[in-house]
């Protein structure tokens, strides 16, 4: 069975990541991603998933003869086995979500422009650049060059060369048909897959997919009892909602109840019962569904029904609830693999033309058989990272009789991806392997021959699902040759002491640790945190802060605790990673909430811990009564109207208080109580709760990680119409001019400044508590890879590392194995 939707992906809904090159995403993964140390899956930042974890999808590639040259190194002839994390079967280059999807589809493809070890992109791949790196040069190639013209009228041109002699590895040439195909795939008025492409300011991009819907949601909302039938027939509406409808929603239901007594659910775990959507998991779910009703698990009864049968209904319109009555958002609920929708056919997922809608897209124009000029109606900073789309080949996921430019045919009907979406398990494209199968958990490669850069030394590689706990164990044994574990104190303790020196790199393991593209936090719904109905008044602001300033004292010793130094304490809500990060050196950085209600340092030089947390709590109660709480000798003793004196904090900590934030919950609970306040902890042994809660807006405070990208653009996050804007609530228009303002150049110095005034502006609204940036762990077994020889692992870096570098596509052949 694949994956559950959203509702049920143990994890994996935290996982999702729009990949920032060759995806044609957005320059964000902007999925919420439980960090991959923060849970016994090993989620990926993934996400979304963010990541993803969050991939960047381009790197380094040698040329053509050097990659030739080193194939004479051939290895063993042995399958290079790679520990991975629960596929979701997406492995399309239009729909794979999840870090580990996006990892298989990415060894099968390739993307238009690539990046470099600083993540910077390459724009003359056909020539090759090199570059220095930590003292080292390294050239760089890829499939194209990209010339940006700014023209004096705020317009942008992006002219695109392709090689000429490039191929699919099923042989058939690639020309820039391909990537038109691609590009209008993204942008098709039916497409539902993560990419953001069809968001970007490309001339004719809004008229092109205007003026019409898809046909569920126009059954929808028409209605049962509907009698208009201009855009659908009679029969097609009493076949949705007599028979196809209810019959995904029994499917989706069923899966629960399978995905639950595979997992050990119980429906009496009164933590899951809290939120609306687990609720209904735990009191109707775990049934399966036949005929509309719900028959109770062996030995239990539906204590909210009064021991009679819940029908499908109850059910899905209790999921309805959390989703506040948005039937088509709750059945796209869908991040790591099966939602309602998946379950319906193809026909429901086509759009249907209900006004006036283009033809084409005016601004992209085929100059020639391997040219293209994208035009932009305004200057987009990120754009660079969207355009560069994942070269799909038209004849396999298209129909190339359908492909005829000058007559606005694109290798598709306009509205119908059926032909694409048929493919989306078996991927195929110019990538260095070739997908085979994927059968019992592993996904099989070979080696594409034909890759441009020359055919990868090791011929065969596999990816095998491996739980988080076995990953290093197997690397020892000989069973999996190279895994990403968390980088946690107790994991690179284990690595150093199966190695005989004692180190991390040895003669039984070779570790490879770098910073990983994304960051922790404690986040918190301003609309369910506040104080009378304004979540963007100073009162509500002053209650966050309280209890933001509580948790922010006790990240130092918990993160050091759990990580060692495989983590850093942040007070920016960005990744340190990026070029856009504040650095402790500036003149204006200031640690996360350590002033006062009055604006003054909470902590002074000297201060022993302790001192600190009696501080923080003093300066607590200061924020507790500007937000117009009663205190009474140093005590809470009434909340203003809206507000309350006790709130919830979910953390997905499988139930054990395993996570990198619990111990900061913990202390910040004790502390709190001493004031009269209560934290209730909510520790999830399902994550998939949390995500639930959060998109439902019934969450007030949680714990999980943001994936980023390599271009440090805040709108999917922080706008109040950024796909992931519904996790905080901010929607504030000053907030929302400074992200698009950053969007509007592409002066590096003077979008590092209004980011800054960004970041500033969140923290002061006091929804995110940065918490702890972490190092990304890549461990290799000495006796199956070359680690001496392999130039792969040199100079890894946040953009260049194995995992990131799989799905660059010039990582794994440039692996080599003894």
């Amino acid at each position: 069975m694949k994956k559950l939707g959203k509702f049920l992906a143990l994890g994996l809904a935290g996982t999702m990541v729009a990949s920032a090159v060759g995806c044609g995403g957005n320059t964000a993964s902007n999925e919420p991603a439980t960090d991959s140390a923060e849970t016994t899956e090993s989620t990926a930042e993934a996400s979304t998933a963010e990541a993803a974890e969050e991939s960047s999808d381009a790197t380094e590639a040698e040329s053509t003869e050097e990659a030739t040259e080193t194939t004479e190194n051939t290895g063993s002839g042995a399958p290079l086995v790679i520990g991975e994390s629960e596929f979701s079967e997406k492995f399309s280059p239009f729909f794979a979500n999840s870090a580990y999807d996006i990892n298989v589809e990415q060894m099968t493809s390739l993307p238009l422009l690539k990046v470099d070890r600083m993540g910077e992109i390459i724009m003359n791949g056909i020539e090759g650049e090199t570059k220095e790196y930590d003292g080292n040069s390294y050239e760089y190639k890829g499939p194209a060059n990209c010339e940006v013209t700014e023209n004096e009228d705020g317009t942008v041109d992006y002219a695109f060369e392709l090689r000429d002699d490039l191929t699919f590895s099923d042989g058939e040439p690639i020309t820039i048909d391909d990537v038109i195909f691609s590009m209008y795939v993204l942008a098709d008025p039916s497409y539902d897959g993560p990419s953001s492409f069809n968001a970007l300011p490309i001339n004719g991009m809004e008229a092109y997919r205007s003026g019409s819907d898809t046909l569920f949601n126009l059954l929808v909302k028409a209605g049962e009892d509907n009698t208009d039938f201009t855009y659908f027939t009679e029969d097609q509406q009493k076949k949705f909602w007599e028979t196809d409808f209810p019959a995904a929603k029994e499917q989706f239901i069923n899966d629960i109840a399978d995905y639950c007594t595979a997992n050990g659910a119980v429906s009496s775990d009164e933590d899951v019962a809290k939120d609306p959507i687990a609720n209904a998991m735990a009191n109707w779910g775990y049934g399966k569904a036949e005929g509309g009703v719900l028959t109770a698990p062996s030995g239990a009864t539906f204590d909210v029904k009064g021991g009679q049968a819940p029908t499908v209904d109850d059910f899905w319109n209790e999921i309805i609830a959390a989703y506040d009555g948005d039937v088509m958002a709750a059945a796209d609920a869908e991040k790591a693999g099966d939602g309602i929708l998946d379950m319906l056919s193809d026909d429901y997922k086509n759009s249907i033309e209900t006004g006036d809608s283009a033809t084409s897209i005016t601004g992209i124009e085929k100059t020639g058989d391997y040219s293209m000029v994208v035009h932009m109606d305004k200057l987009d900073a990120t754009a660079i990272y969207s355009l560069p789309v994942e070269i799909a080949p038209l004849h396999y996921y298209g129909d190339k009789a359908e492909y005829d430019y000058d007559n606005n045919k694109f290798g598709f009907s306009k509205g119908d991806l059926s032909t694409v979406r048929a493919k989306t398990t078996e991927p195929l494209g110019a990538g260095p392997y070739v997908f085979q199968k994927y059968e019992n958990k592993i996904v099989y490669f070979t080696a594409n021959d034909s890759y441009y850069l020359g055919a990868p030394i090791i011929k065969d590689v596999q990816m095998k699902v491996t739980q988080q706990a076995d990953a290093e164990p197997a690397v020892v044994q000989g069973t999996i040759d190279v895994a990403e574990p968390s980088a946690n104190k107790s994991t690179l303790e284990q690595i150093a002491g199966d190695n005989s020196n004692g180190e991390l790199i040895g003669d039984k393991i070779a570790t490879s640790l770098v910073d990983n593209n994304g960051y922790g936090y404690i986040g918190m719904n301003s609309e369910n945190v506040k104080v009378g109905d304004d979540p963007s008044s100073d009162e509500s602001k002053a209650l966050r802060k309280a209890i933001a300033t509580v948790l922010a004292v006790h990240r130092d010793v918990v993160i050091d605790s759990y990580y060692g130094d495989a983590a850093n304490v942040i007070n920016y809500p960005i990744s340190n990673t990026s070029w856009a990060a504040p650095q402790a050196s500036d003149p204006d950085y200031k640690v996360a909430f350590s002033v006062d209600a009055d604006g003054n340092d909470i902590y002074t030089d000297g201060m022993s811990e302790d001192e600190k947390y009696d501080a923080a709590l003093q300066a607590a109660l200061g924020f507790f009564e500007k937000a117009g709480y009663t205190v009474e000798d140093g005590k809470l003793t009434a909340a203003p109207a809206g507000a309350k004196l006790s709130y919830e904090a979910m953390i997905p900590a499988d139930g054990s208080g395993d996570h990198p934030s619990f111990g900061i919950l913990t202390a910040a609970k004790e502390d709190l109580a001493k004031i009269g306040f209560d934290l209730i902890i909510n520790d999830l042994s399902d994550s998939s709760v949390l995500w639930s809660a959060t998109e439902g807006g019934t969450a007030e405070i949680w714990c999980a990680a943001w994936g980023s990208s390599i271009d440090p653009d805040m709108y999917q996050i922080y706008h109040s119409e950024g796909g992931s804007a519904y996790m905080y609530r901010i929607n504030q228009k000053e907030l929302d001019d400074l992200v698009v303002e950053a969007r509007s150049t592409t002066d590096q110095s003077v979008r590092k400044a209004i980011y800054k005034e960004a970041l500033d502006y969140i923290v002061d609204y006091a929804v995110e508590i940065p918490v702890y940036q972490r190092q990304q762990c890549s461990i290799y077994s000495v006796e199956r890879v070359d680690v001496d020889n392999s130039e792969m692992l040199q100079d890894q870096t946040t953009y260049f590392h194995f995992f990131a570098s799989t799905s660059a596509h010039d990582g794994i052949e440039k692996l080599m194995t003894k």
